[in-house]
C-alpha cells in the first residue's frame, strides 16, 4: 500500500548526488525513528525558510535543485525532506494546506495583499503503521527571531506549526487542508496560487521563479 510513497520521481530524485549527500550520515542512526529525527532536523535548520521564493515551474520543485539553495519555501523544504526519507526507505508524502501568519507579516501582506499563505507545504511520514504530520519549514534561528518554540519531530507524534508564540500571541492558524499527494501536484499548486493571488500569478506566470 505504501510502496507508492517510496518511489523516486522527477521531483523526488533521491539518487541524485545532492540528495545522497544529504542522507550520508543516516547510516549512523540505528532505528527508523532516529533516521526520521536526523533528517527532519537537517532539513529544518540547514535551509532557511523564506515565504518569498515561490515556484511555478517543474525545475523549481525538484529536490536536487532545492538542495543547492541556501533558503527555501515551505513546499520546497517539504519536498526535500520527502526525498531524503524515501531515499532511506521511509514512506513519505506531501500535504498541502492554507494557513494565516499573525506575526511580522508587513512585508508578506505588502506583496500578497493578505497574511494568508496558500498553499503551505507539510510532510506526512509513515511509522509503525501510522501517518504523522510534520512541518520542517521554520529553522531554529527564525523561531528565535519570532519568539516561538522550535518544532521537533521523530515520527511518533504530529508536529505542525505553532499556534502561539512564547508570549501567548497568536502566531499561525490552519485555515484549510488540501490533502496529501503521492507526487508534487504542480498544476494544483499553481491553481491554488492563482485562486488566492490572481494578480501576482499573472505577473509572474512566465517567470522561472518568483522572488519578492
Amino acid at each position: 500500500m505504501n510502496a507508492k510513497y517510496l518511489k523516486e520521481t522527477y521531483y523526488y530524485d533521491y539518487s541524485n548526488p545532492q540528495i545522497q549527500d544529504l542522507i550520508k550520515e543516516v547510516h549512523l542512526c540505528t532505528t527508523t525513528q532516529e533516521k526520521i529525527k536526523h533528517l527532519y532536523l537537517k532539513v529544518r535548520d540547514k535551509w532557511r525558510y523564506s515565504p518569498f521564493e515561490i515556484g511555478l515551474t517543474e525545475a523549481h520543485y525538484k529536490a536536487s535543485n532545492i538542495a543547492k539553495k541556501q533558503q527555501a519555501h515551505c513546499i520546497d523544504k517539504a519536498i526535500l525532506l520527502i526525498a531524503a526519507l524515501r531515499a532511506v526507505n521511509i514512506p513519505a508524502r506531501l500535504r498541502l494546506a492554507k494557513v494565516s501568519n499573525h506575526i511580522a507579516t508587513e512585508r508578506l501582506e505588502a506583496k500578497l495583499g493578505t497574511n494568508e499563505l496558500a498553499p503551505h507545504g507539510l510532510v506526512d511520514v509513515f511509522l509503525d503503521g501510522k501517518w504523522k504530520k510534520c512541518s520542517p519549514a521554520f529553522n531554529k534561528e527564525l523561531c528565535a527571531m519570532y519568539n516561538v518554540d522550535v518544532l521537533n519531530f521523530d515520527g511518533t507524534e504530529d508536529s505542525v506549526l505553532q499556534e502561539y508564540n512564547k508570549d501567548s500571541k497568536k502566531f499561525m492558524t490552519y485555515l484549510e487542508d488540501y490533502g496529501h499527494f503521492e507526487d508534487v501536484p504542480l498544476d494544483y499548486i499553481k491553481s491554488i496560487f492563482k485562486d488566492n493571488y490572481p494578480e501576482l500569478y499573472n505577473t509572474y506566470l512566465n517567470a522561472t521563479d518568483i522572488k519578492f
